[in-house]
């Protein structure tokens, strides 16, 4: 074993014993790393739908107003 993967198995360990909110955050980070270099991301028959919607959206030239956007941002803290 090297030390890279004693110190990743002790972080484990440890995150185990952190805060629920602390335990979600490093979910999502190790997620969002899995996901830029495990396998390629596939796409679910509802997210292509969806997809296509936008797109269709963008070639006829609706896009969100920027009164729309303004409201979102703020809406999540942005």
């Amino acid at each position: 074993m090297t030390g890279k993967t004693l110190l990743i198995d002790t972080l484990v360990e440890r995150i185990a014993s952190w805060p629920e909110e602390a335990q979600d955050e490093a979910i999502e980070s190790l997620m969002s790393i899995e996901a830029k270099v495990g396998e390629t991301y596939r796409t679910s028959p509802e997210e292509r739908d969806a997809i296509r919607r936008g797109l269709a959206d963008a070639e006829r030239g609706n896009f969100v107003s920027a009164d729309d956007l303004a409201a979102f941002f703020k809406r999540h803290g942005i």
